[in-house]
């Protein structure tokens, strides 16, 4: 295995599990405080820290096509998927919002169907997608009636609309990359994802004077900041522009594993049996994509 795979493994397994985490110290953060607030500043913080520090060791401001590349991926990475999906914790559970999440490789699949034309799914791969979202399914099952709930419902669609977003935006990522050091370029994606959304909340009425908040939300704001953003945001990136789009998908299954067991332990959420049930079968369908990607590569070299 060469070392740049190796790396890229590395930081999705830092992905798998760190990301999430950051659903429970969203939700304790959008409880004080808008969704869209948390994730601009979240976002325009890392950003600014990032920019500075390679616009301070020399590196020159990408050129205008990679800049419009970078642009493309802030906003559908960035500000409507973080975006919308923050704000969706404001009437669902962390563990709800990861379960969403996790349909994003269904959605990858398509796209990379679409506009990756060498993109090739076998039977195994398909059929560890479809455990996958099999094992995502029977743990939504239970809040299948709560749907009628208008406020609830609105949650569950901001989560879709921000995971169909958070995938295309992945295979962009993967086939239209810019001309710049990777990290460079993810600090420029937060800085400018931060300064729209931002921009929507002061417009908008929905941000907060901050020296006035409760701190668990300025804690938890602090922890995405440098965890979910600087830390992990970082590590998605490089490992997308490595690894095939599918593959670095599989994250998406191990999330909602964190993030639900975090917010029982901690927030008292919802545990049953249709969840330790559904845990099981997704991480069934985790090592099935994985076998067949590492399979493939065999196969390639």
């Amino acid at each position: 295995m060469k070392k740049e795979t190796r790396k890229a493994y590395i930081a999705l397994a830092m992905v798998s599990f760190f990301w999430g985490t950051t659903y429970l110290a969203s939700k304790i953060s959008a409880h004080y405080m808008p969704g869209l607030f948390v994730a601009g500043v979240r976002q325009a913080v890392a950003g600014l820290l990032m920019v500075g520090y390679f616009k301070g060791t020399g590196y020159a401001w990408p050129d205008k096509k990679s800049l419009l590349k970078i642009t493309v991926q802030a906003v559908l990475l960035l500000c409507i998927s973080q975006g919308l999906l923050t704000w969706s914790l404001e009437f669902i559970d962390s563990g709800l919002a990861a379960i969403i999440a996790g349909l994003m490789p269904l959605f990858v699949a398509l796209f990379s169907i679409l506009l990756l034309r060498f993109a090739r799914f076998t039977a195994h791969m398909i059929l560890g997608l479809l455990l996958g979202f099999g094992g995502i399914v029977t743990i939504f099952y239970e809040h299948f009636a709560q749907l009628l709930n208008s406020k609830y419902a609105f949650g569950i669609g901001l989560a879709l609309i921000a995971t169909t977003s958070w995938s295309f935006g992945t295979v962009f990522a993967s086939r239209y990359r810019p001309k710049t050091d990777i990290l460079f370029s993810v600090g420029l994606q937060m800085l400018i994802s931060g300064i729209i959304v931002l921009s929507v909340c002061g417009f908008s009425g929905k941000y907060v004077n901050l020296m006035e908040t409760n701190s668990s939300a300025l804690w938890g704001l602090l922890y995405l900041i440098i965890v979910g953003s600087l830390l992990t945001y970082s590590a998605y990136v490089f490992a997308v522009s490595k690894l095939p789009p599918t593959q670095v998908s599989i994250y998406a299954y191990i999330n909602p594993i964190v993030a639900i067991f975090l917010g029982w332990l901690i927030l008292k959420e919802h545990m049953s049996l249709n969840v330790v049930t559904g845990t099981l079968i997704t991480l069934g369908g985790v090592y099935l994509v994985n076998k067949e990607f590492k399979k493939q590569q065999r196969v390639t070299r």
